[in-house]
């Protein structure tokens, strides 16, 4: 029998989890009471659900400056890169929240189009977006391997915390992301080609890509 796909397993147990945490009112608080709201800080972390914060921050910032830079080399092609630029901006804003709320250090210094704190990020996007503006069709592909990275980083970083508000915020980001890889797949597929999952398991996409319940954004 072939193992539950990666994706399908990690949403079931995080909505379980998020389920459990809401029960309980929170976590991590031996008499049960849960963690207070009112005094999260970043002491009520651990240094992984920071690192994933501060990182997913950047990650979603990468996202979006990398669309808003493919939309002034394609945009006369398609409004995909725009509009999904738009729900990045709300989904880096989502993560500023959070590091907000726990008094976590922002990594994004500087909000300039095409700058980051982490290196790896700042690679990234470089790499990204050479490849991105050397045709219209690079750009959709650059799209769809950006929203398969961000869910797949997204899912371990949710099997890393039992913070209710990350995992809800998380797994918004998540429908957002999925939401976003069929967008660019509907503009690829548009043009007469096939998509491939470039970071993902093909199993994996496939599910995504004919989820009917999936809103899109």
């Amino acid at each position: 029998m072939n193992a539950k796909p990666f994706i399908t397993a990690a949403l079931i147990s995080s909505m379980l989890l998020t389920s459990a945490a809401f029960a309980a009112g929170g976590s991590r608080n031996s008499d049960g009471g849960g963690r207070s709201t009112e005094t999260a800080n970043s002491e009520d972390l651990t240094n992984i659900e920071i690192s994933d914060l501060q990182f997913m921050r950047e990650e979603e910032k990468l996202a979006r400056d990398v669309y808003l830079t493919m939309d002034q080399y394609w945009g006369d092609r398609t409004q995909v890169f725009a509009q999904i630029a738009l729900s990045e901006e709300s989904h880096t804003s989502t993560v500023d929240y959070l590091l907000n709320k726990f008094d976590v250090e922002d990594p994004v210094v500087n909000d300039t189009i095409g700058v980051f704190t982490n290196p790896e990020l700042q690679a990234l996007y470089d790499e990204l977006v050479a490849k991105g503006k050397n045709s219209f069709i690079d750009g959709l592909f650059v799209g769809g391997l950006i929203e398969e990275k961000d869910m797949r980083d997204i899912l371990a970083a949710i099997n890393q915390t039992d913070e209710r508000a990350i995992i809800l915020a998380y797994s918004n980001l998540l429908d957002g992301s999925k939401s976003h890889l069929k967008g660019f797949v509907s503009v690829i597929e548009a043009q007469g080609l096939t998509y491939e999952a470039q970071v993902l398991d093909p199993e994996e996409v496939e599910l995504i890509l004919h989820d009917e319940s999936q809103i899109e954004e």
